[in-house]
């Protein structure tokens, strides 16, 4: 088995694990068949690789993707040398590294820490428990560590460069605290769910928990910018008390207090908060983690299901939306992006980004002007913002965990793949999308009024049109028939040019709003190519 260089590190500590009364023999045993076994996973920022090219069996993908995280960055080189506004310049630094570390802690990591198959095999031998628990723990930090530093070892050369060793070293500790407390509070997250659920329900759950932290990250990240305000170039800001929910925050106070001397009672109190709160809260992870891993072991369990009646409104919908052949169809795509939930973990933060990535642009907006002005801006635009979507979640239709099913299709009543392939766009957009848009557009109606119905209707005719463009230029085969593993290197980016299309909807939007009558004439254009779009585009 391969000898890596982060346990020959882990060698000169070996004396201060066995004092502690851990098995360290068997801690390195286990964390080298870890390693060893990372080597096959890949990194959810190259989620798009697969398996073509020579690539070789020893090669980490993971350390191959750090450059990718050096690049992210780069980006807060500008705030380390912007001067001495602290408070400023390094809690928007921090939100960005909190920011970055936390999506790549839920995508990536939280396999690790809920990983449970190797229980079966080590359960059985003469293992401590403890040790089991510190080998996976040493896990995640080792990749954590490699990621954080590949993400800010360049801005930490420039800080000591340009500002100084003290500067260097409280930023260096506030890298190390925020990884502490990224850990501890994603672990404990996990603890309060595993505490009250279990099976089925709970991996659900932890889904939809990752989903609703992603979004809540991009949320925090406007608050913490939305703190500071700029006037005559210079930023001014206002310590209060409901800060104190935004950890950024308290590392950007932690500079403001020892390199400024600042002596608010609330930037003090901040400040003893990023030091105390991770410590804190590494020690009651220590205390819980035997609760924690037993927990875990409800991840076996696979609670029944009740089956729940069919809901009225949807099947109506399916009716109206769907021929005989299609809605057999729409039932199975419904079913399986309901239940497949490498496809949900994939899809479904694109769809809650779709929702806030409108009202972001209209916060924006109202940081400087009003909502009488907003009232009559052309800032609703900003919807089409939610299409951004749809090629992602499109091209993701393709591809399903349980992919050797797919020969259900040969022996489906259908005599061509044309019902196949409308069934579950309609299902996608009836069932994820128009959804999300109609608690979109209500929010629209209240802030600009119901003098924007005609043109939110156009937008979601665009939509339908759009997804069908999408489809067809992206998808190669029948839906969930391809395995997520399988998925190309370049795949990934082939959603960007689709961005310009929505960009044309926008203009061509634009252009009618200005002319007259030119809202009904262009809904009425779109009602047709629309027509012939879902009509004439499937053949096969």
């Amino acid at each position: 088995m391969k000898e890596f260089r982060t346990l020959l590190f882990l060698d000169w500590f070996r004396l201060i694990f066995e004092k502690m009364g851990f098995d360290y023999r068997a801690l390195r045993r286990i964390l080298q068949v870890k390693f060893t076994m990372d080597q096959r996973r890949v990194p959810t920022i190259f989620q798009q690789q697969g398996s073509k090219g020579k690539e070789s069996k020893d090669e980490n993908r993971f350390i191959k993707s750090l450059w990718i995280y050096a690049l992210f960055g780069l980006f807060l080189i500008p705030f380390v040398l912007m001067g001495e506004n602290y408070i400023f310049q390094m809690s928007i630094s921090f939100a960005v590294i909190m920011f970055i570390i936390m999506m790549s802690m839920i995508s990536d990591f939280s396999v690790v820490i809920l990983d449970i198959r190797d229980n079966n095999i080590l359960f059985t031998k003469p293992v401590e428990k403890k040790t089991i628990s510190l080998a996976k723990s040493i896990h995640v930090c080792v990749y954590l560590f490699f990621l954080s530093g590949a993400m800010t070892v360049i801005p930490l050369v420039v800080a000591l460069i340009n500002q100084g060793f003290w500067f260097f070293l409280l930023f260096l500790a506030g890298i190390i605290l925020t990884d502490i407390l990224i850990v501890v509070f994603t672990a404990l997250l996990y603890y309060l769910i595993l505490k009250y659920f279990d099976g089925e329900r709970l991996k659900d759950i932890i889904n939809y928990v990752q989903i609703g932290l992603s979004i809540g990250l991009a949320v925090g990240y406007q608050v913490v910018a939305t703190s500071f305000e700029l006037v005559d170039l210079q930023v001014n800001f206002t310590a209060e008390w409901w800060q104190i929910f935004f950890p950024p925050m308290w590392f950007g106070s932690l500079f403001e207090w020892v390199l400024n001397g600042a002596d608010n009672p609330l930037i003090i109190l901040f400040s003893g908060l990023a030091v105390l709160f991770p410590f804190a809260a590494l020690a009651l992870y220590i205390k819980i983690l035997p609760s924690f891993e037993r927990n875990l072991q409800k991840l076996n369990s696979h609670g029944g299901k009740k089956a729940k009646k069919s809901n009225l409104i949807g099947k109506s919908l399916m009716n109206l939306m769907c021929s005989k052949e299609e809605r057999a169809i729409y039932q199975f795509a419904h079913y399986m992006m309901k239940n497949e939930r490498e496809f949900k973990l994939k899809v479904y933060p694109g769809l809650g980004f779709a929702i806030i990535l409108p009202f972001i642009f209209i916060f924006n907006f109202l940081r400087t002007s009003s909502f009488d002005d907003l009232s009559v801006s052309m800032v609703y635009l900003s919807i089409y913002t939610s299409l951004t979507v749809i090629p992602t979640v499109v091209m993701q239709l393709g591809y399903s965990g349980k992919y050797k099913g797919a020969w259900i299709y040969k022996v489906a009543p259908v005599e061509k793949n044309a019902p196949i392939h409308k069934g579950t766009l309609k299902a996608f957009l009836a069932k994820l999308f128009i959804p999300l848009y109609v608690v979109m557009a209500v929010c629209f109606l209240y802030l600009f009024g119901l003098k924007l119905l005609t043109e939110l209707i156009i937008v979601l005719i665009s939509a339908l049109i759009y997804t069908v463009v999408c489809y067809k230029l992206l998808s190669s085969g029948l839906p969930f028939s391809d395995s997520f593993d399988g998925v190309k290197q370049s795949d990934g980016w082939k959603v960007l040019p689709f961005y310009i299309i929505i960009g044309a909807f926008v203009g061509l939007h634009f252009l009618a709003v200005k002319m007259n009558y030119g809202v009904y004439v262009y809904l009425l254009f779109l009602l047709v190519v629309n027509f012939f779009v879902w009509k004439f585009s499937f053949k096969d």
